[in-house]
């Protein structure tokens, strides 16, 4: 599929429509800064790719964006769900695509933004989803609970080593679903084939050296230490964390509540944090890397900016 303006139905009524944007990167690489300069250049609106910025109140470790940073450019697709509901990538699909045909309703334009590799595959791309066995995935969840997601995800390794691949071994959900997807069509990733484009779509990832990115991951945990995440975590438990499948889990989250149930000091948590993010960056790395085509941007180019804008302006991409 070509990269220039379609025509497209709005309301049934056909105009040219060009393609979302969207920015994509590890934790921590500046794609939110970007996706704002991108939004007032281009008259765009913003769509949260990141899983966890989808949770009312879980602000501070998320580092979601704060209304000053997001500079009068309306953000749509974050603050959607209560921490004791489940997020799924089929729900988000749904959201996703209707936020970007809002957007394009009013004449601006969609930038999607995010670092879950999975949402954005599913926002932009042909995915369907595989059903569901209630016998198979209770099986699979009284195995979580006996042995715990590490357990788990080393199975979920020896059946579909690809797919352990981008799955944390800490994320149970995610962990039972693809051991559930394994058993219901002989494996995770053979439901995720190779991306065909459901929406156009201009892809920029932006990323940085290793030893600066995980240098600026310690800091930024640091910083969300000083915010007061300890307390964010003790509000959001008060209203129910520890029971969410998936925000419980989230980096952060998980390791202060486990410091609050005395599995370790505070010290150990912010460690573990670190660490965490770092090796979910890898993750995030191996995921994005796949796809051909990303066109990649230095975070730390003074002039990275100008360079993104001036690479979908040559794609004749801009209005």
């Amino acid at each position: 599929m070509g990269h220039g303006l379609r025509r497209e139905a709005v309301d049934g009524n056909p105009t040219l429509q060009p393609p979302v944007i969207a920015v994509v990167g590890p934790t921590a690489a500046g794609k939110t800064a970007l996706s704002v300069a991108l939004a007032k250049a281009l008259d765009g609106e913003v769509v949260n790719a990141d899983s966890m910025q989808l949770y009312r109140g879980m602000d501070i470790g998320t580092a979601k964006i704060t209304d000053e940073e997001r500079d009068g450019v309306p953000h749509l697709v974050f603050d959607v769900l209560d921490v004791t509901e489940p997020a799924d990538v089929a729900s988000y699909q749904r959201l996703a695509r209707g936020a970007i045909a809002d957007i394009r309703s009013r004449g601006r334009r969609p930038i999607l933004v995010g670092g879950s590799g999975l949402y954005v595959q599913a926002a932009l791309d042909e995915m369907d989803f595989p059903g569901t066995d209630p016998v198979i995935r209770a099986r699979i969840e009284a195995d979580l609970a006996l042995v715990g997601p590490a357990a788990l995800w080393e199975r979920l390794k020896e059946r579909d080593p690809d797919a352990a691949k981008a799955i944390l071994p800490s994320n149970g959900r995610r962990v039972v679903r693809a051991l559930e997807v394994v058993e219901l069509t002989g494996s995770f990733t053979a439901s995720l084939p190779e991306p065909r484009a459901h929406l156009e779509a201009v892809r920029v990832g932006v990323d940085l050296d290793t030893a600066v990115l995980d240098e600026r991951i310690e800091r930024r945990v640091r910083r969300m230490w000083d915010a007061g995440l300890l307390d964010e975590v003790r509000d959001l438990e008060a209203r129910g964390l520890r029971e969410g499948r998936t925000a419980s889990r989230a980096l952060g989250y998980q390791q202060v509540l486990a410091h609050f149930g005395g599995e370790h000091d505070e010290d150990e948590a912010f460690r573990l944090t670190v660490q965490g993010t770092r090796r979910f960056v890898r993750r995030q790395r191996s995921w994005f890397k796949r796809d051909g085509r990303i066109e990649w941007f230095d975070a730390a180019d003074p002039r990275l900016f100008e360079r993104v804008l001036a690479f979908i302006r040559e794609r004749g991409e801009a209005p």
